[in-house]
């Protein structure tokens, strides 16, 4: 029986433990809250979990000897130091996150040791490489070019659940969702690039209609320029990746950014409020009508939809925060946690649209469509667990079979991946609704 090395125990993590033990592979989950690795397991056969913590490199040393494959679901920053340790051994890493430098040093060294490094096969990043390459062989196969290309996805609660003015609830890694709203972004548009820099990304918006969803907004996910070699394409004048929000988000994200809410600036709020956080942050002399002070600081209406969706969240409150030296991020986002949890009895939901203009030698276009829509099931799994945890699920066990013999470091844009990957997603109603022949007028 092959042997499995999962590391982290996080929200998306049960799909791959059930995935996995279900098609007969030994699973150890190693974490550091052990109890949440053997709410998982459940006491299945074949299934062990052990308390782990980053620190501990003895340990991380012999579990990955141990085992057959890796699959790390820890914070990115490490998945280079569990990779050193599978080139060390020779066994196969696989993550969901995108390569980062320190990860793309190491694929010499892991093709001389024959070693397999598999990362960025989870959701976004993920699904949308695969799905996207399908396409653009497809066309490519045909004797055609990509000329634009739009990549978005999004991760949000249910339309049933959306209830908060921020029309978001978290259902993955709360502070990650904030924290990328202090990235930059970049993108090619009709042959113009465009640098947006962080204080401009919730500006730089345009809102489209999701069918069985509705009216939602997009705005750029971080620096889309490196997929044009990436996906193949040349050939193209327009590559923007993107993230759907609900109407509400990007306004009041926005808002929080101009105030300084989500910045990393430490402070001392030593018996500070939460109005007089706010009035620090925007020097206001006192927290006196600071929602008043908030609009003229940031030169809109006091009845501004942005400053009721930060009201709400309590940062206007006139109550103690119990803080001393602090982030205004950690702060903040900690309210987001406490009022913006996806409830027991609420459906998350997973979005994707691919939209291609596709050009033929004898001047023909047309415009091709391919979305998911996948829905969290009640009391059992999130989407986003759901299309995080399988993807990555499918190739452990293809890598254990044998049918993905790449060393190195990858991503899955290659057929003898994604093909394989995407057939098996569908089998479990994880399925991208392609459409060819589109008119040009159903571009963006």
């Amino acid at each position: 029986m092959k042997k499995a090395l999962i590391l982290g125990a996080g929200m998306v993590v049960k799909p791959m433990v059930h995935y996995l033990l279900d098609n007969g592979i030994q699973v150890t989950i190693a974490s550091r809250t052990k109890s949440k690795a053997e709410a998982m397991i459940k006491g299945r056969e074949h299934g062990t979990a052990l308390a782990w913590t980053v620190d501990d490199e003895d340990t991380l040393d012999k579990l990955v000897y141990g085992h057959d494959i890796a699959i790390s679901l820890l914070p990115y920053a490490y998945h280079p130091m569990v990779a050193k340790y599978c080139i060390k051994h020779k066994k196969p890493l696989v993550t969901t996150s995108y390569v980062q430098p320190k990860m793309s040093a190491l694929d010499d060294e892991a093709k001389k040791a024959g070693v397999l490094l598999l990362n960025e096969i989870g959701l976004d990043p993920g699904i949308d490489h695969m799905s996207a390459m399908r396409i653009i062989d497809t066309v490519h196969n045909k004797g055609g070019e990509i000329k634009e290309f739009y990549s978005l996805c999004g991760a949000l609660p249910a339309p049933e659940a959306a209830t908060n003015p921020f029309k978001y609830k978290f259902s993955w890694s709360p502070k990650g969702v904030v924290m990328a709203g202090n990235n930059d972004a970049k993108y090619l548009k009709h042959g113009k690039i465009t640098d947006v820099p962080t204080k401009n990304l919730f500006k730089d918006i345009f809102n489209l209609d999701f069918p069985s969803v509705g009216e939602l907004q997009v705005y750029p996910n971080r620096d889309s320029l490196p997929y044009i070699d990436t996906y193949g394409i040349p050939e193209t004048s327009t590559i923007l990746r993107g993230t759907f929000r609900y109407i509400g988000w990007c306004e009041s994200l926005d808002a929080m950014k101009a105030l300084g809410l989500i910045t990393n600036d430490k402070k001392d709020f030593t018996e500070k409020t939460y109005a007089e956080m706010v009035a620090i942050l925007i020097g206001a002399k006192d927290a006196s009508d600071i929602r008043q002070k908030a609009a003229d600081y940031l030169k809109i209406d006091k009845a501004a939809y942005a400053l009721d969706t930060i009201e709400w969240l309590g940062v206007f409150d006139d109550k103690p925060m119990n803080r001393k030296e602090d982030t205004p991020f950690e702060i903040t986002s900690d309210l987001m946690i406490e009022k913006m949890p996806l409830g027991g009895d609420e459906r998350d939901m997973c979005i994707m649209q691919h939209i291609f203009l596709a050009e033929y030698a004898d001047g023909k276009q047309e415009v091709i469509k391919s979305r998911l829509v996948d829905f969290g099931t009640l009391n059992t799994d999130t989407a986003i667990a759901r299309t995080v945890a399988l993807p990555a699920s499918v190739a452990v066990k293809m890598i254990l079979e044998g049918k993905i013999t790449e060393t190195g470091v990858h991503i899955p844009v290659i057929p003898g991946i994604y093909n394989p990957v995407l057939d098996a997603l569908e089998e479990m109603n994880i399925k991208m609704i392609e459409e060819y022949g589109l008119p040009v007028s159903e571009n963006i």
